[in-house]
């Protein structure tokens, strides 16, 4: 799966967790922009993992601060 396909099905994973509609972009934070906290970015995580069968480990979780980022990782996690 490319770039822009791993993009847009994030895009509608996050959907129910952007509670406040916030446009999403590739630096759009998590914590700060769209006010996630620890548990929402936890069933966020998971949702992705599950649809995607990867594994995003804390490591990475913890580097992974703005959308663009995710991205990357995701795409990148699937590639391996």
């Amino acid at each position: 799966m490319d770039r822009a396909a791993v993009d847009a099905k994030i895009r509608e994973l996050a959907e129910p967790f952007n509670k406040k509609g916030i446009e999403i972009k590739e630096d759009t934070t998590f914590a700060n922009d769209l006010e996630f906290d620890s548990l929402t970015v936890m069933d966020f995580v998971a949702a992705i993992e599950d649809e995607f069968d990867i594994i995003i480990s804390m490591n990475q979780q913890a580097e992974i601060e703005t959308y663009g980022q995710l991205v990357d990782a995701v795409t990148k996690l699937q590639a391996d």
